[in-house]
């Protein structure tokens, strides 16, 4: 689990200073100063994706204690704390103004505007538990997804679709925790997500919960035996 708030762990700027990304993938030369083994293998960074409602985060709490060596990348948002999160667990919240200077400061790897509210994926925490050999999860928007997508290649693309349109419009529905502008709002961006799926390694089919986490579970341990893709 990420313990380092990255609202914390990046200071403002120096005149003239800024961040450049050379290399978007994670390298696995230890650091100046440490020793140690190189892991036998990179961890996989694993997108989850979807609409709106879908049931990713829940999907994602039950896979979680199934498999080792897989960790959960919190996501910086600026939406409202909803009942039941937990700052730094469920998200980590900020404003506008704090997330638009983290832009700025090239802190993340993907970075999103969606029903009016900036959600961003931090850089460094993920970089770092890859190159230790640790399976990381990225659950975000449709829009960071294709993000991620076109900066890391390797990354494994897992869409998770509804059982239905209707079914998914019941379920943000019933969720309570939004006004219907706003859920009318997610519904006509779900239907141009649902047709993007195809650019996706994985669909999931959100039905019955524990038949989706157990495909899930057979996604992640199928990648761990894949041998490299060729670049040819």
């Amino acid at each position: 689990m990420n313990t380092s708030n990255p609202l914390t762990i990046l200071g403002p700027l120096k005149p003239g200073e800024t961040i450049i990304e050379t290399d978007t993938r994670a390298k696995t030369e230890p650091r100046k100063g440490q020793k140690g083994k190189r892991p036998a293998r990179m961890g996989n960074l694993l997108v989850i994706t979807g609409p709106s409602g879908v049931g990713k985060g829940t999907l994602v709490k039950r896979l979680m204690p199934r498999i080792d060596k897989l960790k959960y990348s919190v996501s910086v948002t600026t939406r409202p704390m909803r009942p039941g999160e937990v700052e730094g667990t469920s998200y980590y919240f900020c404003t506008s103004a704090e997330f638009e200077d983290m832009i700025r400061q090239g802190a993340f790897m993907e970075h999103a505007k969606f029903a009016g509210n900036y959600y961003g994926t931090p850089r460094g925490w993920v970089s770092e538990e890859l190159e230790r050999g640790v399976d990381v999860i990225l659950e975000i928007e449709v829009q960071g997804a294709k993000q991620i997508h076109s900066q890391y290649p390797d990354a494994v693309m897992i869409f998770i679709s509804p059982p239905s349109f209707d079914e998914l419009a019941t379920r943000l529905k019933e969720r309570g925790t939004e006004s219907e502008d706003k859920i009318n709002l997610r519904l006509e961006k779900a239907r141009e997500e649902l047709q993007e799926k195809n650019m996706f390694h994985y669909e999931v089919v959100n039905d019955k919960l524990d038949d989706a986490v157990n495909n899930l579970e057979h996604i992640v341990y199928a990648e761990r035996c894949r041998l490299p893709r060729s670049r040819s």
